[in-house]
C-alpha cells in the first residue's frame, strides 16, 4: 500500500474500509436475525439490516462526491469482529443465553463502526466537505441509534431471561 500522505488520502482510506465493512455487515446481519428467538431482537437486526444497506448506498455516494472508489480493501477488524458473531451463531447455548450473546457481539461491532464513522465525518469537517460529513453524521446517528435500541433490550429484558 502505498504511504499516505495527508489527512486527505486517511480520510479516503477511512471511507473504503468503512465501505467494506459495511458490505460484510449485509452478509452477516440475516444470520444473526434467523439465529434470535426474540421477537423484537429479530426485529432490530432485520432493521438494521435496510439501514445497513443504505448506508453502503450513502459511501457510494460521498465516493462519487469526492472522486474516489470504494475500492476492494478488506477491513480486517470487521472481519474479526463479524468471526466471534459466527462463534456466537454457533454456540450450543439457551435460546435466551443466545440472544443475550447475540447483543454483546452486535454491540461491539455497532461500537467499531461509531468510531469509523466518527472518525470519518471528523475528517470531512476539518477538510471542508460539509455536505460529505452532513452524509456521514447522519450514518453515525444510525449507529448510535442501532446500539442504544440494542442496550434498551439486553437491559430491558432479555439479560434478565438469561440469568
Amino acid at each position: 500500500m502505498p504511504k499516505l500522505k495527508n489527512l486527505e488520502e486517511l480520510f479516503h482510506h477511512q471511507l473504503k474500509d468503512l465501505y467494506s465493512a459495511e458490505k460484510q455487515l449485509l452478509e452477516a446481519l440475516p444470520k444473526m436475525a434467523k439465529k434470535a428467538q426474540d421477537p423484537k431482537l429479530k426485529a432490530a437486526f432485520e432493521n438494521h439490516l435496510a439501514e445497513t444497506e443504505e448506508q453502503k448506498a450513502r459511501l457510494e455516494q460521498v465516493c462519487e462526491m469526492i472522486g474516489i472508489s470504494p475500492g476492494r480493501m478488506k477491513c480486517k477488524a470487521m472481519e474479526g469482529l463479524i468471526e466471534e458473531g459466527e462463534e456466537m451463531i454457533h454456540e450450543d447455548a439457551e435460546p435466551e443465553v443466545k440472544d443475550a450473546g447475540l447483543i454483546a457481539e452486535a454491540q461491539r461491532i455497532e461500537h467499531y463502526e461509531i468510531s469509523g464513522y466518527g472518525t470519518a465525518h471528523h475528517y470531512a469537517e476539518r477538510l471542508g466537505l460539509t455536505d460529505v460529513a452532513k452524509i456521514l453524521e447522519e450514518t453515525l446517528k444510525e449507529e448510535q441509534n442501532a446500539d442504544t435500541k440494542l442496550n434498551k433490550l439486553a437491559k430491558g429484558y432479555i439479560n434478565q431471561k438469561a440469568m
